[in-house]
């Protein structure tokens, strides 16, 4: 499955509304998510790979837009905002406990949850480990401290530039990653031990690692 949900909390953050009432959102988007995973197994899908939430504290557009906030708000490792990262974690509590819910109901499918937050975190505290050399700076956008502006989007010429190597950022535009990025994302869920559960309970086909390399 696509992710789903963090346009909805996008929109949200910025359009300014609270955090109090976006959290209201969650459980709304979370019975999205369910329903969408229960039309899926009455189509006579058996096994599903249900992404979480990405650590949007992190992210250049979500920077830009709470930029000037107080020192405490910033993770002093990571420089991202920390409770926006405490919504996504949120978020996917959430998500996890009624991936449970379903899985009772429905044993003879495989339902997993894909840890994406803890994969991306970890390119934000070693970023040298995955080649990246910018983590909080888009590749593509209108410049500022972040290279990001909601008013001159990624293509926008001549307004807006890329950085010559978009491997060596996690984000593409300030609001999506990078293939590089994705890459070492793919290679968590289907190779490491971000994907709940395990992944390498089932057999996948050779083709699928190859696709993603």
């Amino acid at each position: 499955m696509g992710e789903i949900g963090g346009n909805d909390y996008n929109y949200a953050f910025l359009q300014g509304k609270s955090t109090v009432e976006i959290l209201h959102f969650v459980p709304l988007v979370v019975d999205t998510i369910a329903s969408a995973i229960t039309e899926l197994i009455g189509l006579g899908a058996v096994t599903i790979l249900v992404p979480g939430n990405l650590p949007i504290g992190c992210s250049p557009a979500y920077l830009t837009y709470f930029q000037g906030s107080d020192m405490a708000d910033y993770d002093p490792l990571t420089g991202c905002i920390t409770w926006l990262n405490q919504f996504s974690e949120f978020h996917n509590e959430q998500l996890q406990e009624k991936l449970d819910q379903v899985r009772k109901l429905h044993r003879n499918v495989n339902i997993f949850y894909a840890d994406y937050y803890n994969i991306a975190m970890r390119f934000y505290h070693s970023r040298n480990q995955f080649g990246f050399t910018e983590t909080l700076r888009a590749c593509c956008g209108g410049g500022g401290q972040y290279n990001y502006s909601s008013s001159m989007a990624c293509g926008d010429l001549p307004l807006t530039t890329s950085c010559n190597d978009p491997s060596s950022h996690v984000s593409w535009d300030g609001l999506h990653y990078t293939e590089a990025t994705y890459r070492w994302i793919s290679k968590g869920v289907l190779e490491e031990l971000y994907a709940i559960p395990y992944t390498n309970s089932l057999c996948f086909p050779s083709t699928v690692n190859k696709q993603i390399y």
